[in-house]
């Protein structure tokens, strides 16, 4: 028994570090984003979005145009793919349409700016990094390419899209 009791709190003891070190990585929304992203140190990347079809995504499924091509637009599977890519994981940022988040990861644990500050570090804790810019076509044409029968121009969109990084402190 005297051998089995060490054992056993070993055990237990790595149960509750494997527990607290998992991430449970969640969707902290486009809100939160803005707390930090909006100055212009900062690169004004929330401005930026906000100000782009990206962030009116979910809305245009309220249109008639959009009604005329699903009736149930706003509600459809198929459509809230691409015009509301969270809808499904975190319902409640439904209407921030293509958010920060779609493209650069659930933001639980990367938001703190200790962590924001060390890229790497944003990476080890949920922060989406692409890698090459061929990775970055990639995941946009997974809603682009011949989205609606309109050609795409990855080339002239990422221009119009793209944000500047903040500068390291």
């Amino acid at each position: 028994m005297k051998k089995i009791l060490p054992g056993l709190l070993v055990v237990f003891f790595c149960l509750i570090v494997i527990n607290v070190f998992s991430q449970d990585l969640t969707y902290a929304g486009a809100a939160k984003c803005k707390m930090c992203h909006k100055s212009e140190k900062q690169g004004q990347q929330y401005p930026l979005w906000e100000a782009r079809k990206h962030s009116k995504s979910f809305v245009a499924l309220t249109s008639d145009e959009a009604k005329a091509l699903a009736a149930d637009a706003p509600e459809n599977p198929k459509c809230l793919k691409c015009h509301s890519p969270l809808a499904q994981k975190a319902p409640e940022l439904k209407e921030d349409g293509v958010s920060c988040e779609v493209c650069h990861g659930p933001g639980s644990a990367y938001k703190k700016m200790s962590i924001m500050k060390d890229h790497a570090e944003a990476v080890k804790n949920g922060l989406t990094d692409y890698g090459s810019p061929e990775a970055i076509k990639a995941q946009c044409l997974s809603c682009h390419e011949n989205a609606h029968d309109k050609p795409f121009d990855f080339d002239a969109a990422w221009e119009k899209v793209k944000h500047p990084r903040p500068e390291k402190n």
